[in-house]
């Protein structure tokens, strides 16, 4: 054998060392990963339930939720209470100032920061974590975002032609949509999460004078869910309405409603995200109860109930709904920059638009 052809069987044999190294540390830490699995459902039957407190919609994803995940874990039930963001977490500072945490889980916007904040959040990183993208989960693992929503303008077809449609946000400071255009007035989902996204993409100076020039169109303060104001769009109250999730444009477009979405680029996107509640009741069944969440069978749940996945490999039903998938410019509110802004944005909705 030549010089050239022993040292590439030393590579050779080199590398079939490596591999199998690298297999034996491999079956090695299966069964201790398999274990861990095992025992962690199996302490979560002991607790036999878990306790979520959410902001979904209880008949488009929640049941459906607790459906699977009951089935896939027998013997751990899956108790919830529905509310918005802010009751949410008032309800769970109070609970824990009165020595009586209840819930072990809870989905956010952003009222997560003012619950980690006063200290009532543990940190905990679901096995996937590493699949989920950065902007959408916490660096120190107190939240890890389920799902995203992007906004847009939802639009009444019957009323408003697309091409007739506004293009940019300069568009709506048309005199022609004056008093035609509405949002829900209390809200991220609305008012408030419009101001933060025009500050936000625009700058401060600047897009304080581009909503000094739209709160001339008198934009109509709906104090409903921004979902019963796109019922109110489609319905013809309103030809335009702002901050509407484009999901829920889509969904109603589909059963026949003259509703749609404009891609006014950015487009704003938040997120909804789930935290563990530190000394929650029911620890174990609660990071089951996580793992399920942002697993892919949990996040295809998501997805059949029309809500878009956090995790990028789950598509949403219909395409070009997520930033990526859309190839769409994206103006992301983070929960942080929200909780640091909410008064601002408040007093600004307060100051030019009632």
């Amino acid at each position: 054998m030549t010089r050239a052809g022993r040292a590439s069987g030393r590579i050779a044999a080199g590398i079939a060392t490596a591999l199998a190294s690298l297999l034996a540390v491999a079956v090695a830490l299966a069964p201790a990963a398999r274990a861990a699995d095992a025992a962690l459902i199996e302490a979560a039957k002991k607790e036999g339930q878990v306790v979520w407190y959410t902001t979904l919609i209880v008949n488009q994803a929640v049941r459906p939720l607790q459906e699977a995940f009951e089935k896939k874990y027998p013997g751990v039930k899956l108790q919830y209470s529905r509310a918005d963001d802010a009751p949410t977490a008032l309800k769970i500072l109070s609970e824990a100032r009165a020595g009586r945490v209840q819930a072990d889980v809870f989905d956010s916007l952003y009222s997560m920061i003012a619950v980690q904040r006063a200290g009532l959040i543990a940190p905990y990183r679901p096995p996937n974590i590493d699949q989920i993208p950065a902007d959408l989960k916490d660096a120190d693992g107190y939240w890890t975002a389920l799902l995203v929503y992007v906004f847009g303008v939802g639009v009444n077809v019957g009323m408003v032609p697309l091409a007739q449609a506004p293009k940019t946000l300069q568009d709506l400071t048309d005199p022609k949509w004056k008093g035609r255009i509405a949002w829900h007035a209390s809200s991220v989902a609305g008012a408030a999460g419009f101001i933060g996204y025009v500050l936000t993409s625009m700058g401060e100076e600047r897009g304080m004078q581009y909503l000094r020039a739209l709160s001339r169109q008198q934009i109509i303060n709906v104090e409903a869910s921004s979902r019963a104001v796109l019922d109110q769009v489609i319905a013809g109250e309103y030809p335009l309405a702002l901050m509407m999730f484009i999901n829920h444009a889509v969904i109603s477009a589909r059963k026949g409603a003259p509703s749609a979405w404009l891609k006014i680029e950015p487009m704003p996107v938040a997120l909804d995200a789930v935290s563990l509640i530190k000394d929650a009741p029911h620890p174990n069944a609660a990071r089951l109860l996580i793992e399920f969440l942002t697993s892919e069978e949990g996040q295809q749940v998501l997805r059949q109930a029309d809500y878009l996945p956090a995790l990028p490999g789950v598509p949403t039903m219909v395409p070009g709904l997520r930033p990526a998938d859309g190839k769409f410019q994206a103006t992301y509110l983070r929960p942080a920059e929200i909780d640091r802004n909410m008064v601002h944005w408040s007093k600004v909705v307060e100051e030019l638009f009632r």
